[in-house]
């Protein structure tokens, strides 16, 4: 079995992710007073309220490190940002990793493309050495019989 996830982006999103609850948080803390010339003045639920949307801006950068392939002898399950999928071999006609391509994708026998998030460009060597894995394992389970 082979898994394989994207590292760059990995590591970009969780710092983020982390550098905007610490923003948010620090402006939430200092919400104090009066809010400018007129009446209103800023209470406890708005610093909550400030470090909440830190927290959901936070969890929808982190949704950039969902993608995930994973294959084995019955075929690859890919999950995306948004979405996944499941293809046995027998449907697959080959991995695809274009030049300029931001990320690896499955030419299906359809001619439709299925893009791989997790093998990104940006990886580099381990994305290349991800989509050889999955070529090998193509070329090795796509002629057998399936096992229905």
């Amino acid at each position: 079995m082979v898994t394989l996830r994207p590292r760059r982006i990995r590591v970009v999103c969780w710092a983020s992710a982390v550098a905007l609850i610490v923003t948010f948080s620090l402006i939430g803390a200092s919400l104090q007073g009066p809010t400018g010339d007129g009446y209103g003045t800023f209470q406890r639920g708005d610093g909550f309220a400030m470090v909440g949307l830190g927290v959901l801006g936070a969890l929808a950068i982190l949704l950039f490190t969902r993608p995930r392939v994973q294959a084995d002898a019955w075929g690859v399950r890919v999950r995306n940002i948004v979405g996944s999928y499941e293809l046995p071999w027998e449907v697959i006609r080959g991995v695809r990793f274009d030049r300029g391509a931001p990320w690896a994708s499955l030419e299906l026998h359809d001619d439709d493309l299925m893009p791989m998030v997790a093998l990104q460009a940006a990886d580099k060597e381990s994305a290349v050495e991800g989509v050889r894995a999955l070529r090998r394992l193509h070329q090795t389970h796509a002629s057998a019989p399936s096992r229905s």
